[in-house]
């Protein structure tokens, strides 16, 4: 193998990537060697039979004598993942790992990937039902838009622990603490941002509830056929319903006539934006191209018309990564036993990753580096404390 990815601040090979990839990225540890006879006896039978009675008996016991209560499964059927599209359960799994393995090292949290050989809502939702013995939070991940909405919904339903599509809601914390950030670099008052998304899909919808709950009233919302708008009869319900909440001016049209005097750019739609689209936003304006592995519009053009360009990349200043979220949000939501991940815990993680970034914000720093150890365990205090309001119940 030859090829190469290059960007401004690594070359990596091939072989090196296959290299870190084989044999999986996950295993199994033990909490305790098993190298005595008196080890085993503890661990398995015959000790273990004395635990198992207990939580037969009294099931709550299974959240101390188990790892279920701190093991997080991170589902997938492989039908949008990464920039990749429906590659399928196998093919997702990698990825899936991938999660996992952050899970543990930024949240301090267990996790197992599954996969799952079906796109049915129905059998989705009932896999996972009958799995909840097994874990103690479920974060679904690269499932298809609209899909993506109803699945989550009915898992939130069916089970009694936290549940989140990080697609949705992670791209949305982040992307509001960095909104955050940019508007306070500015000078800006966010609330005052005429803001563009462009996407409505599952993070797109998601970006934008979460701005418009922080009092963004100003948002525009693009599909792949135009402005999304009350106007339009080739939407589905989600998009319909987003219409209502959505472009205050009525505005109609596509890219063009939506970026026109805007404030600031949002992209997670995969989409490109010419030069001349972007050229056309206010003066210091805030460009988010966050479409991996390509962004909509590459970092070094669009800093010619924005004062503050970010991308999903590494290689780029201002990444906005869901690592600086997920393992956070679902940490502080088991820490206090939540049942729930609500909206004001989402914005009390965005809140968090914003307090952390303060301490040195500029134009090339408008939220912390994924790899900032400070991130995760700001965020898990700060969503334990939302959580346990009792709006969370």
């Amino acid at each position: 193998m030859s090829e190469t990815l290059e960007s401004s601040q690594l070359i990596i090979t091939d072989d090196e990537i296959f290299a870190a990839h084989e044999g999986g990225k996950l295993s199994v540890g033990l909490t305790s060697p098993l190298d005595t006879q008196r080890a085993l006896s503890l661990a398995y039978t015959p000790g273990v039979a004395q635990v198992s009675r207990a939580i037969a008996t009294d099931a709550t016991l299974a959240g101390r004598y188990t790892w279920a209560s701190r093991l997080v499964a991170v589902v997938s059927d492989g039908t949008a993942v990464l920039g990749l599209g429906d590659i399928g359960p196998a093919a997702s799994l990698p990825v899936m790992e991938g999660k996992c393995a952050l899970f543990k090292e930024y949240g301090g949290l267990n996790a197992i990937p599954i996969v799952l050989d079906t796109k049915d809502p129905d059998e989705i939702v009932e896999t996972l039902v009958r799995l909840r013995p097994t874990f103690g939070a479920v974060n679904l991940e690269d499932i298809s838009a609209p899909r993506c909405f109803e699945i989550e919904r009915r898992v939130i339903e069916a089970l009694d622990c936290p549940v989140m599509h990080d697609d949705q809601h992670g791209t949305a914390v982040v992307s509001l603490a960095a909104l955050m950030g940019a508007a306070k670099v500015l000078g800006r008052d966010m609330a005052t941002l005429r803001v563009v998304v462009s996407g409505a899909g599952a993070a797109g919808v998601a970006c934008t509830n979460l701005l418009l709950a922080m009092g963004v009233s100003d948002i525009t919302v693009l599909d792949s056929r135009g402005i999304v708008h009350s106007g339009r009869d080739d939407m589905n319900s989600v998009k319909v319903e987003l219409a209502r909440r959505t472009n205050p001016s009525g505005r109609t049209g596509g890219l063009i006539e939506a970026l026109d005097g805007a404030d600031a750019f949002l992209g997670v739609s995969g989409g490109l934006v010419p030069e001349e689209s972007i050229a056309t936003m206010a003066p210091d304006g805030i460009v988010f191209a966050l479409s991996n592995p390509d962004p909509e519009i590459h970092p070094d053009i669009a800093a010619k018309y924005a004062a503050i360009v970010a991308t999903g990349r590494s290689d780029f200043p201002n990444q906005i990564n869901n690592v600086l979220a997920f393992p956070g949000i679902f940490r502080g939501a088991l820490d206090v036993g939540a049942r729930r991940i609500t909206e004001k815990m989402m914005v009390a993680a965005a809140e968090a990753i914003y307090s952390v970034a303060s301490e040195d914000l500029a134009i090339d720093r408008i939220v912390p580096s994924p790899l900032d150890r400070r991130v995760g365990e700001a965020v898990a205090a700060a969503v334990a404390l939302a959580a346990e309001d009792p709006d969370w119940v």
